[in-house]
């Protein structure tokens, strides 16, 4: 039987590399796939070489498509472009996919990276619209089924899936 991996946002692993220095998690499903040998972890923003704390980032009238189609740019609200370390992070989240043959990824919600269903506006005034990061778009993209910390028992639906 093939042991499936799955991609994990680092701070939903509780590793302390959200843009406020802080983590989400632990989650035991999670723990689960860790001690399984499964977790292929990555943050996409740490990985595209953004500090940790680093300043809030949205996408000013876009989401992660855009980005990806170079229409958007990822912006601090001070107007600083994170657009290419936003890019970079994709490309080797994509990459780890490729190697690891990964078709499932859970990431955190909500991030101009990696939310799967939701991001923030662009305003940085705390609404939310639906859409996707820009991980999570270039990984649906490749066929990825991405999943966030909310959609855990779906994540590991698709994942027993696999193992049929």
């Amino acid at each position: 039987m093939t042991l499936h991996k799955v991609l994990v946002s680092r701070c939903l692993l509780g590793h302390r590399v959200r843009y406020d220095a802080g983590a989400s998690g632990p989650f035991d499903q999670l723990e689960q796939w860790l001690a399984q040998g499964r977790v292929v972890a990555l943050c996409p923003e740490v990985a595209g070489g953004l500090p940790t704390p680093r300043p809030a980032a949205e996408i000013p009238g876009g989401q992660g498509v855009e980005v990806l189609a170079g229409d958007a740019r990822v912006l601090t609200a001070a107007g600083e472009d994170f657009t290419a370390a936003f890019l970079s992070g994709a490309q080797q989240a994509l990459a780890l996919v490729q190697r690891f043959d990964i078709r499932v990824a859970v990431l955190k919600a909500n991030s101009p990276s990696c939310g799967n269903l939701l991001t923030y506006d662009g305003t940085f005034s705390g609404v939310k619209v639906g859409g996707e990061g820009v991980t999570a778009a270039l990984l649906k993209r490749h066929g990825v089924q991405v999943f966030n910390e909310l959609e855990l028992p779906a994540a590991a639906q698709a994942l027993a899936a696999l193992g049929r």
